[in-house]
């Protein structure tokens, strides 16, 4: 991505560099000999992939900002942790973006099979039935959305393909085993917790933590437990919800607990509880962009406005009826009418 970039917007390559920190070549080389030698060399902007292999690469970063302030540097890491760990010293001289998965509206154009610009909430809710019948007239939007579901959120599809699923567990238990020790000070047994936790989260309905039963099963304190999930949450392995009423105070008890991907279910388990994942895929497509937080009646309410229920297509409004701006987010139809919309046109909103 980063060399399609180059190309695009660099006519003269002379004055642009790209290197990869992965590489055995800079076990004896640092990054900021690195910046120094493009610098002394004409070089306009630097490109550092995968920065976290470089050893205190944020300080260094600090350091050649300091000392060639003329020199463009952009710099990707896969390491959500490290990257976030690092943001402290360099938050008054970068930028950052994190890169989401695909929304099912991405994975469409990435697949070749669909191209929608993303809609507002607003524009979903109010135009939900004339988009559903565009999109249903090009597509089958329906045997799309399961595939998505299964193996849609990450583009290493392409290449791994028929061991996507395979790849992808092995994706998380290095996010577990290797990334999560690099930052917090956590005992291999906790660790092999969190794996099972993952897996009870794949099986069951979203679970509401009982935090004491929590630091049985894993053997741990309750600080332990609660920056874990955290520190999971952080490294894109789980997402934390919690109620209309919670503060959102630092490590403050989850009240809902998901895995952060439906893709991630299936990896886990050959059994996929239905209900759990109308709602992973729910609350993993509309937080990129609004708050989601638990009411009290509902699943849940967005941008403490609007509240949404989510289900099968047989679903009624009965737990919502008498809420304001209240809808339904309903899976296995194409077609929605009034506040009644298909599960799929969520995943249009990035």
């Amino acid at each position: 991505m980063l060399l399609q970039y180059i190309k695009e917007h660099y006519p003269d390559l002379n004055k642009v560099l790209y290197v990869s920190l992965d590489s055995f070549h800079f076990q004896l080389m640092s990054l900021f000999e690195v910046a120094e030698y493009a610098y002394t060399h004409g070089i306009e902007a630097l490109f550092v992939d995968e920065v976290h292999y470089s050893q205190h690469w944020g300080q260094q970063l600090k350091n050649i900002f300091d000392s060639f302030g003329e020199l463009k540097i952009v710099y990707t890491g896969s390491s959500m942790l490290q990257i976030d760990e690092a943001q402290a010293d360099l938050s008054r001289r970068q930028t950052v973006y994190e890169l989401q998965g695909f929304s099912f509206r991405e994975y469409l154009l990435f697949m070749g099979y669909l191209h929608q610009e993303a809609i507002s909430l607003e524009y979903l809710l109010a135009n939900h039935t004339s988009l559903a019948m565009h999109i249903s007239s090009k597509i089958k939007p329906l045997m799309l959305f399961d595939e998505y579901l299964r193996q849609g959120y990450y583009p290493f599809v392409l290449e791994a393909q028929q061991d996507y699923l395979r790849r992808l567990e092995q994706l998380m238990l290095l996010i577990i085993y290797q990334e999560i020790p690099k930052v917090e000070d956590i005992s291999l047994q906790t660790l092999q917790k969190a794996q099972k936790l993952m897996m009870i989260l794949a099986t069951q309905v979203p679970l509401e933590p009982n935090i004491s039963t929590l630091c049985r099963e894993i053997g741990a304190t309750r600080d332990i437990v609660i920056r874990l999930l955290y520190t999971m949450e952080k490294a894109g392995l789980l997402m934390l919800v919690n109620k209309e009423s919670n503060s959102y105070k630092t490590l403050s008890r989850p009240d809902k607990i998901y895995l952060n991907n439906t893709n991630q279910m299936y990896s886990l388990t050959g059994f996929v509880n239905e209900g759990t994942l109308r709602e992973t895929f729910f609350v993993n497509q509309v937080r990129k962009t609004h708050q989601v937080l638990l009411p009290p009646k509902g699943d849940y309410i967005v941008d403490k406005h609007y509240t949404f229920e989510v289900g099968g297509a047989g679903k009624t409004f009965q737990q919502i009826k008498d809420i304001p701006n209240s809808y339904l987010a309903l899976d296995g139809i194409e077609y929605g009418t009034g506040n009644s919309i298909p599960l799929y046109l969520f995943g249009f909103l990035y």
